[in-house]
């Protein structure tokens, strides 16, 4: 990841307080250099995360086994002063065994609540495409309402709250696919790649010796709560909202972007959830690279994790070998940028 810099253009943007952004960009390179100190390379894995973490959305982490998907969410929750759970999804797991349930006593003649993991900060689900379809609902107003209902009582869930989940691609023996209002409510879903060669070399260096590498908790939930309050102030043109509608809108009628090449291809566009994620992860993006406005850019860069996952593609899609990142990609490039 190139390093943050905090240049600021007033001229273009709301003038941020020099302090308050010095603080920012402190805060970020902390976390960074825990993250870091596990984490070889995997810089788009990880900016996402940040992303994600600074804009309250959960994330679908998508990658062959061995990529250290779970030892950076792992490695990120440990450098954040915050209760972090790890659920590992099978075939068994019940709904109770993420929720909770209600619990008989018999000395006192009345239910007592069990709260579940999903009662933590950062929730690591992990294979999560291995448990059923109940369980995984399970998880639904916990990550769209932040609440959980147990025995007809609600329990409002602590901020910071995020769900990361892990799948695997290529392994769909005993496997279940996510329901799509599941998938919807993932802010972004990520492609984890291979290391290069050069940082392989660096991980086997690193992992040599066997020693654990020690993690310390460089930010506070206040501190991430702060920096959320401030990106959602983070100035927005007009011109960039209307570029942001048109990329989504094209998702649902392409014909109207002058691509009905992609009408036969797209079974379902993005929905307004989407419209709305790309607005807050492209503000997040802004962020991290220090600027106090919004460009085209910033939504290009974070357009194909938003989309990827909500944009539904047709049989024929498939039978042409045609993926849902093949046609945002011509989507980006099609629609106007201001």
């Amino acid at each position: 990841m190139p390093p943050i810099t905090t240049t600021l253009q007033p001229e273009q943007s709301r003038v941020a307080i020099p302090h308050q952004a010095q603080q920012d960009t402190a805060l970020v390179q902390a976390v960074l250099r825990q993250v870091g100190k596990r984490i070889v390379g995997q810089e788009y894995m990880v900016e996402r995360l940040l992303i994600s973490l600074l804009s309250g959305g959960h994330v679908l982490l998508e990658g062959v086994p061995g990529l250290a998907k779970t030892l950076t969410v792992r490695t990120l929750a440990e450098s954040i002063n915050t209760a972090f759970q790890r659920i590992q999804f099978t075939p068994d797991l019940l709904p109770a065994d993420v929720v909770g349930t209600q619990v008989f006593d018999q000395s006192t003649g009345s239910f007592s609540v069990k709260k579940g993991p999903i009662f933590a900060n950062i929730v690591l689900a992990d294979e999560i495409n291995r448990a059923p379809a109940k369980v995984q609902s399970a998880l639904l107003e916990a990550m769209q309402e932040k609440q959980v209902t147990l025995g007809g009582h609600t329990y409002k869930l602590e901020e910071p709250f995020l769900v990361l989940a892990t799948q695997n691609p290529i392994e769909q023996e005993g496997t279940y696919p996510l329901p799509e209002a599941q998938v919807d409510r993932f802010m972004l879903k990520l492609r984890v790649g291979y290391p290069s060669r050069d940082e392989e070399k660096e991980i086997m260096r690193r992992m040599a010796s066997g020693d654990p590498i020690q993690i310390d908790r460089v930010a506070q939930p206040g501190a991430i709560l702060d920096a959320r309050h401030r990106i959602t102030e983070l100035y927005m043109d007009e011109r960039i909202v209307d570029y942001i509608v048109d990329i989504v809108h094209a998702t649902r009628r392409p014909a109207e972007a002058r691509l009905r090449d992609l009408v036969p291809l797209i079974e379902f566009g993005a929905s307004p959830r989407a419209t709305i994620a790309l607005a807050q992860a492209s503000r997040a993006h802004a962020f991290l690279r220090g600027r106090t406005y919004v460009t085209p850019d910033d939504v290009k860069a974070i357009a194909p994790d938003v989309l990827r996952h909500r944009v539904l593609t047709t049989y024929e899609a498939e039978a042409e070998n045609v993926t849902s990142d093949d046609i945002v990609a011509r989507i980006l490039a099609a629609v106007e940028s201001p």
